[in-house]
């Protein structure tokens, strides 16, 4: 299918474009990622130029990584997703590619501010998405480089505020399994779609049913692994806090397993998604907070 424009769009179409062309849903979930850690880490001296400036530099980042992951999808996505932007002629693929250049050249010149282990952080950040996009996204890998760059979400909020801490290096494995989790979370709504198309992500390897399953017992690993290091001394915690957030955490799961599942409708997933991703975002938080407070 070929992909059409439309040159008399109006400024109406133009801006629902690029706004579409953000992937509004997921980047809102990462700046709340980043903003919760930022604040975690500069907690409680609330210092806000540096905390803008943290939070600005990654959502820049984020946007670059959308922007240029429909530029890479356009050809894809004419023939499978004719509602997104690109293909509906809202955008166009030069203005999609000069947009995530822009948010990269953005993203940079905000760095500058900050410490430089931020700013190494956040290029290896890009790097692994930007891989993601061009080459990774269709294959086994993608899942891997995702989990790859979600545990670098805190180690940039803590970097870019000057405050590394001891228990970042925990999260590190935590984050990998929690951003496996959700790589397949974000995939299964697209699943029997990618499948078609002969994408080999790493949730058409596991299929529905393996990645539903995959995705809930990661989320319990990464719940088990929080307790056991606390337990295990290496980490001084609020033993109250430790014990709500994985309280709430487990009762997520439950949910997932009783209300989401390869049996239910697909336009379920995307909610699925949201859920898995709050999930993750309590683990890590309250973890955080636990030992902060």
């Amino acid at each position: 299918m070929e992909i059409t424009h439309h040159p008399k769009r109006s400024l109406s179409d133009k801006i629902r474009g690029f706004f579409l062309l953000c992937h509004p849903g997921p980047v809102l979930f990462h700046i709340i990622a980043v903003t919760v850690f930022t604040l975690l880490a500069a907690w409680p001296n609330l210092l806000w130029l540096p905390i803008v400036l943290v939070i600005t530099a990654h959502t820049a980042m984020q946007l670059s990584i959308a922007m240029l992951n429909d530029y890479f999808d356009r050809d894809l996505d004419a023939q499978g997703k004719p509602s997104k932007p690109i293909p509906r002629g809202l955008v166009t693929p030069r203005e999609a590619l000069m947009g995530g250049r822009i948010m990269i050249i953005v993203m940079l010149i905000l760095l500058l501010f900050l410490p430089p282990l931020a700013l190494l952080i956040s290029l290896c950040y890009l790097a692994l998405g930007q891989a993601y996009n061009w080459k990774l996204k269709s294959t086994p890998f993608s899942g891997i480089v995702f989990a790859l760059a979600m545990p670098l979400i805190p180690l940039y909020a803590f970097a870019g505020m000057g405050r590394p801490l001891p228990i970042l290096f925990w999260l590190v494995p935590v984050g990998f399994m929690l951003g496996v989790a959700l790589n397949l979370a974000n995939s299964l709504p697209d699943l029997e779609e990618d499948a078609a198309h002969h994408a080999r992500t790493l949730a058409v390897v596991l299929g529905v049913k393996g990645s539903f399953l995959a995705c809930q017992s990661l989320l319990v690993a990464s719940a088990a692994l929080i307790a056991l290091v606390t337990m295990l001394g290496f980490v001084r915690i609020h033993i109250w806090i430790l014990v709500a957030t994985l309280i709430i955490a487990c009762v997520a799961v439950e949910g997932m397993h009783l209300f989401f599942g390869p049996d239910k409708p697909e336009k379920t997933r995307k909610l699925y998604f949201y859920l898995v991703t709050l999930t993750c975002l309590i683990l890590a938080g309250g973890w955080l907070i636990g030992v902060l407070a």
